[in-house]
């Protein structure tokens, strides 16, 4: 049965220490979940400026990407309701959308990252500069010519979350935000967790905002004061695609609920089956992809399957049944079924494109499980 020796968690603390103190990463808060057995770990500061500021033990983070996927369990829930199946055309719920290319883009394709749209849109500094709302966002992107024809390519596209937030809100007349916490962040008791910052988290005389840990912003990533990470402006914002802001121990039930597929202390929330098929790769399913184009690629619906050939983020030790998903911010949420292990590590350094100090970490914590 897995379990955690001791003297090489040891090693996983001491490698987070390190990465800390010689202040390569602003903060780091983990969780790792062996079975029954619960390891939490946290380190660093809640300012970047302030070296007395210790992270808090109820810190708030920006979870960028992973967000991705939480938005696509809400889709499933309406697919369990009978509201929507995987192979309807996007334009069936958002008729603006099936223009310029795009008539055959399904909801499958947008949650396998296969519907040929970029990644951004082309403006996309532009719209943030001007801190234009996501009904803009998704207006200009129902406009859009995707790259290649649906089914045909596999690439990331954050463009593609967006409008599945849209027709969120299409079926339901709720917000994204407000149907996330309505069928997910609420029956989980996930009370620290929300689709953009609401304006009750700046109320009272500990305002919740204050929680928000501050992201630091790499120079080569020039992004703009007044619509980066840490700005009023991208907290509020609420990005399908990134702008989940979430606790360690928030995002733990959620980890909890995708172990015991789709069940939550002992409530049904998915069924067994829509977590089984979200959770493993999908892309064979795709049937307009080569076998090229597929290689060293995995998707479920929303999760991203960890193969032999992809290692960034995820490191070279897990087992290629682990489903998880990273974030630009310096996050990344892990399962892996083989070892019976899930892992959350929260942090405040963006680490794109390889996730350096994430897949060091990974590796550190499967060195510490022993079969």
């Amino acid at each position: 049965m897995p379990q955690i020796n001791p003297e090489r968690w040891y090693a996983v603390e001491k490698l987070i220490d390190h990465f800390c103190d010689t202040n390569q990463v602003p903060a780091i808060a983990l969780q790792v979940n062996v079975k029954e057995t619960s390891r939490l770990y946290s380190r660093g500061r809640q300012r970047l400026n302030d070296n007395g500021d210790t992270l808090r033990e109820d810190a708030i983070f920006l979870i960028a990407s992973i967000t991705k996927p939480i938005v696509v369990l809400g889709v499933l829930k309406l697919l369990e309701e009978g509201e929507l199946l995987l192979g309807d055309r996007v334009k069936q719920f958002i008729p603006e959308f099936g223009c310029a290319g795009k008539h055959g883009i399904t909801i499958r394709h947008l949650m396998t990252h296969t519907s040929g749209l970029p990644d951004m849109l082309p403006n996309n500094r532009e719209l943030r500069s001007a801190n234009a709302p996501l009904s803009e966002f998704v207006k200009q992107i129902c406009q859009l010519s995707p790259d290649e024809p649906p089914g045909r390519i596999v690439q990331y596209q954050s463009t593609g979350i967006a409008i599945l937030s849209e027709v969120i809100q299409r079926i339901t007349g709720l917000s994204c935000a407000e149907y996330l916490d309505q069928v997910l962040f609420q029956p989980m008791g996930m009370k620290d967790t929300s689709l953009g910052v609401p304006e009750e988290w700046y109320e009272g005389d500990q305002p919740k905002v204050a929680r928000i840990v501050e992201i630091r912003i790499p120079d080569e990533l020039d992004i703009e004061p007044d619509w980066d990470w840490n700005s009023p402006y991208w907290r509020g914002f609420g990005a399908p695609w990134g702008g989940l802001l979430t606790t360690i121990s928030d995002l733990g039930k959620l980890v909890e609920m995708l172990k015991n597929r789709g069940v939550f202390q002992q409530k049904r929330l998915f069924s067994h089956r829509t977590i089984l098929k979200a959770t493993k790769d999908q892309l064979a399913s795709i049937s307009g992809l080569s076998a090229t184009e597929k290689e060293g690629k995995g998707w479920g619906l929303g999760w991203q399957m960890v193969t032999n050939t992809k290692s960034d983020y995820y490191g070279d030790l897990l087992s290629t049944s682990t489903f998880g998903h990273g974030g630009a911010t310096g996050t990344l949420l892990w399962i892996d079924p083989e070892l019976e292990t899930s892992a959350i590590i929260l942090t405040t350094q963006p680490q794109e494109p390889h996730g350096r100090f994430l897949a060091r970490i990974t590796n550190a914590i499967v060195s510490a499980i022993e079969c």
